[in-house]
């Protein structure tokens, strides 16, 4: 029964994380751009729509190139995972999806995917992304 307790426990803690994370991410994607690249590991990878983006110099040149945008988040999903398949590094699988319209484009269905790594500062723990993976979601008429 304790392993089921400390599992659920873990599950709780990282949807909290997830949640406070989604807050943050799309906020800052929408309202403060040149920070962005922040969130990511220095050698954390984008893949965006099929196009790969890696390191955070090369992620903020990307980001920089995007028009403005406003993105509604409307399912998120997370889990822990296993620290067998991470090397014991705390990582949490974050999927969202919603709608975003980027200035001058028309309203367009994404889904997003996030690999985020704890990182311990002196008082806290602070998610990284590690990896990050969007994708329009276009439905065929």
């Amino acid at each position: 029964m304790a392993a089921s307790v400390n599992f659920k426990t873990c599950v709780d803690q990282t949807c909290r994380a997830a949640e406070e994370f989604v807050n943050i991410y799309y906020e800052t994607m929408d309202k403060r751009r040149r920070v962005l690249a922040r969130l990511y590991l220095d050698k954390a990878t984008l893949v965006w729509n099929g196009n790969a983006v890696s390191g955070q110099e090369a992620l903020k040149e990307f980001f920089e190139l995007l028009p403005s945008s406003e993105f509604q988040v409307n399912m998120l999903d997370c889990q822990p995972v296993h620290e067998q398949a991470t090397q014991s590094q705390t990582t949490v699988l974050v999927v969202t999806c919603g709608r975003v319209k980027f200035d001058g484009n028309k309203q367009r269905y994404f889904t997003q995917n996030f690999l985020l790594t704890a990182q311990p500062t002196p008082t806290s723990t602070m998610w990284k992304i590690a990896s990050d993976c969007f994708r329009f979601q276009d439905w065929a008429s």
